[in-house]
């Protein structure tokens, strides 16, 4: 009886599928590196911007995450790990199951196991990583030496099948254990692999008709579960969009109040220096001023408020902000216009309060709201 990896390799000399794949994330990686992301730890808005699995992205009309997480590592060991399982198995696999049907077995367990992530917590998670389409790929792997267990020699079959549910068990385990593993893409991608194998079974043994009925039950329990899957997604705290525009509005904003801010503090200097009329200074301030933030508030007001969104209180203490600001400048032109020292005075004082809250947020803005984004959104980081 030939051994287990002769009989596979006769099947299939070679396993280009495989090869593609870890080729894949490999490159990935690398590119990521060049444009930002760490060696070790990579950001969230890092994964984010390449494709990570996130609900109010996933569920913005950008379903393509779920395909594209797959491919995405955040961090050395965390691809280490990863591409080590994937080319130690997925030269077995393939052999096993053929080229076309190993792709169908990978690609639906990761799809299914980012599905699954995606309804157990919520959306809130930022995942990636190829170890649910891994799990499925074990999921198979011991669906395939089950159905063959008696044409495989035992010992080939007790060091295959029991390290492959070694492996699964123990990462399950540890998923329990250790914070920041996303258990239900695993669990979900192992499921899909089992049914999977079931579906797209290949038997050694050409001769003996290879029945039906399991492939048909398979087959309508994975279309159930999907279903369901679909079904139970929770509608997300906030859409990914309406994020990214405030965070446009945010940056924008805070570019044309350091220009509003100098361009201000230059038309007071030319009226202690008493070479324009406090008609024309009033007149400068409304246009210059007062006008612009009125237009920068309204811009600001216009994002639909949402108190899950991570520049939720950012954008609510600027348009208080630039409400402050835009007051203070049109009580100084009244002021100026009324010929008011009394009022001019209480403007100016409007204005500098006004300033100090301000210089904080025009500095650490980014900061912050990137801040908010990981703690308010990130139950795991998928160490997968």
């Amino acid at each position: 009886m030939l051994s287990l990896h002769d009989l596979l390799y006769q099947r299939a000399p070679r396993v280009p599928v495989t090869l593609l794949l870890v080729t894949a994330n490999l490159l990935i990686f690398l590119a990521m590196l060049a444009s930002g992301a760490g060696l070790w730890h990579s950001a969230n808005s890092i994964q984010l911007a390449w494709g990570a699995n996130f609900g109010p992205a996933t569920q913005d009309g950008e379903w393509w995450r779920l395909g594209t997480a797959m491919f995405l590592h955040f961090g050395a060991i965390h691809l280490t790990l990863n591409m080590w399982a994937l080319w130690d198995g997925g030269q077995l696999v393939e052999r096993m199951y053929g080229h076309a049907r190993f792709a169908g077995i990978y690609f639906s367990s990761g799809l299914t196991g980012n599905l699954l992530s995606l309804v157990a917590h919520k959306g809130a998670a930022i995942s990636g990583g190829a170890s649910g389409a891994i799990f499925g790929m074990y999921g198979a792997l011991m669906v395939f030496l089950w159905r063959e267990r008696r044409n495989l020699h035992p010992r080939d079959f007790r060091w295959f099948f029991w390290g492959a549910a070694g492996f699964a068990s123990a990462s399950l385990a540890l998923g329990l254990l250790i914070t920041g593993i996303d258990n239900a893409a695993h669990i979900g991608g192992f499921l899909a692999g089992i049914l999977g194998g079931v579906i797209l079974a290949r038997p050694i043994n050409k001769a003996k008709p290879d029945p039906h009925r399991p492939r048909v039950l398979a087959g309508a329990a994975f279309a159930l579960s999907i279903v369901i899957l679909i079904g139970g997604i929770p509608a997300p705290a906030y859409l990914w969009s309406q994020e990214l525009l405030a965070r446009k509005e945010i940056g924008q904003f805070l570019r044309d109040d350091a220009a509003i801010s100098q361009a201000w503090q230059k038309i007071l200097d030319e009226g202690k220096r008493g070479n324009i009329s406090f008609e024309e200074l009033a007149g400068r301030i409304d246009t210059v001023v007062s006008d612009r933030y009125e237009e920068s508030f309204e811009q600001l007001s216009h994002i639909p408020p949402n108190p899950a969104m991570p520049s939720a209180a950012t954008l609510e203490t600027l348009r208080h902000y630039a409400e402050r600001r835009r007051d203070a400048s049109r009580a100084l032109a009244e002021g100026l216009r009324a010929h008011e020292p009394e009022q001019i005075r209480h403007a100016l004082e409007m204005a500098k309060q006004s300033q100090q809250p301000a210089q904080p947020e025009r500095e650490d803005v980014n900061k912050s709201i990137n801040n908010k984004a990981d703690r308010g959104s990130v139950k795991t980081e998928d160490e997968r």
